[in-house]
This record gives structure tokens, C-alpha cells and sequence, in this order.
């Protein structure tokens, strides 16, 4: 299988031009391939596939094999690609995802590449910065697309010392987010 391995801004993925060929079990694949010991490695695989409404489609599937519903650095990428290899000549794309249409607007100078994407508006579930029982964390629920959970900490607080490792994976698996969260 060919493939391109692209990184954009803390995520790296595993893209696929599927606009000619079909990847079938692409939950399968990227399990296997985004194993970054025995596999390719990466956050997961993007597919990159023709639609019928906008310049291109694209999938995402994770690490884990679920299929997520946005991803903007990754969507910048396939922007990207689509541009190198003169799939879509233009400085405004538009490409169908599973939170719909979004627009990336791109300004290439020489070899420096921009591509902007517009997320939309970002939905705020209520309650605002609401407890949850991870530490003393409180939580803002945020959607663009996927699930965000915002947690601010007090002024003056060491995030030098936060055990991410630890903290993360009971964010990522808590009861209260049964499809997973990204949080910051």
C-alpha cells in the first residue's frame, strides 16, 4: 500500500490517496500501521477520497480504529497534498468531512505553505468549567467537531510538573466521554 506520512503541528498521520483505489477495513489498517513500534507509526490514518460536494472527502481513523469526525492539523495536510501533487490547483479548497464542509484557504509563496482552515464555531456544552473527578480538575466541554475538554489551571500553577502520562489516559477513558476526548 502507498502511503504518505505527513506531520502538522503535533499530529502525524498516515495518508492514503484513495480517489482511484479503495481501502477496505481502513479501522484494521490503522491499528496495524499506526502501532509505532511493529507498524508506521502515527495518530492514526487519513484517507483521501473523492467527493460528490466539495474538492476532496476525507476519513480519519484513529490509532484505536474508531473513526473520528475532524481533525485540523490533519485536514490542513490533505489540503497539502492534494496542492503537491496537483490534485486541487487552487487557494481556497473544500473538502467534505464528517462535521461537514470546511473551508482551507491556502497562500504559497516559493517553498513556505499556509493552510488555514475554518473550524466553524466552537460548541460550548454547559456546565462551564465544571468539576469532574480526575484531581481537582474542572472541565469546559468543547466541540469542533470532536470532543475537547478544557482544563484551566490556577495562575502560578507548575504544569512542569503535571504527570501527563497519568493524567491523560483517565481523561481519554472517563466515563463522561464514551467516544474519547482531546484535552488541553
Amino acid at each position: 500500500m502507498k502511503f504518505t506520512k505527513m506531520h502538522g503541528c503535533g499530529n502525524d498521520y498516515i495518508y492514503f490517496n484513495c480517489l482511484e483505489r479503495e481501502i477496505t477495513n481502513p479501522e484494521r489498517v490503522a491499528v496495524r500501521l499506526s502501532n509505532r513500534r511493529k507498524g508506521i507509526g502515527g495518530d492514526g490514518i487519513i484517507l483521501i477520497l473523492p467527493s460528490e460536494v466539495a474538492d476532496a472527502r476525507m476519513r480519519i481513523f484513529n490509532a484505536d480504529g474508531s473513526e473520528g469526525k475532524m481533525c485540523g492539523n490533519g485536514i490542513r495536510c490533505v489540503a497539502k497534498y492534494l496542492y503537491d501533487y496537483g490534485l486541487v490547483r487552487k487557494n481556497s479548497l473544500q473538502i467534505e468531512t464528517l462535521s461537514g464542509i470546511k473551508v482551507i484557504s491556502l497562500k504559497i509563496n516559493g517553498n513556505d505553505f499556509m493552510a488555514t482552515v475554518d473550524m466553524g464555531r466552537a460548541e460550548i456544552e454547559a456546565p462551564v468549567n465544571a468539576p469532574i473527578d480526575i484531581e481537582d480538575f474542572r472541565v469546559t466541554r468543547v466541540s469542533m467537531g470532536n470532543p475537547h475538554a478544557v482544563v484551566f489551571l490556577p495562575d502560578g500553577a507548575d504544569l512542569d510538573s503535571l504527570a501527563l502520562e497519568k493524567i491523560g489516559p483517565r481523561f481519554e477513558f472517563h466515563e463522561s466521554f464514551p467516544n474519547g476526548v482531546n484535552t488541553e
